[in-house]
């Protein structure tokens, strides 16, 4: 059974910063490209960030460019957004994801977690 599983949401002021874990199990977790999405209320889920397998190869949404890194550990069957100087914007439901393709496109990813709440105040 697949399952991608968040941790790390919290409340946070403007400018502080977080780090979003995402343990998979269930998945051969290496042959997976990962990526992160989020949903603020009365929003569509929207791309954040996109990394290769490998590791070697990144995306970023444009919004968070600069302020987010995505990493991941292969034998840790782990991936990770570091967030910093975050802002009242980012406020959302992060999900983490798991595709075989490479894209922004949620229809593209076969495996979702539950998500995980980010809430920064100003």
């Amino acid at each position: 059974q697949v399952q991608l599983v968040e941790s790390g949401g919290g409340l946070v002021q403007a400018g502080g910063s977080l780090r979003l874990s995402c343990a998979a199990s269930g998945v051969p977790f290496s042959g997976y490209n990962m990526g992160w999405f989020r949903q603020a209320p009365g929003n569509e889920r929207e791309f954040v960030s996109l990394i290769a397998w490998s590791g070697a190869t990144v995306s970023y949404a444009d919004s968070v460019k600069g302020r987010f890194t995505i990493s991941r550990d292969n034998a840790k069957n782990t991936v990770s957004l570091q967030m910093n100087n975050l802002k009242p914007e980012d406020t959302a439901v992060y999900y983490c994801a798991a595709t075989t393709g490479w894209s922004p496109q949620q229809a593209t990813y076969r495996h979702w977690g539950q998500g995980t709440q980010v809430t920064v105040s100003s």
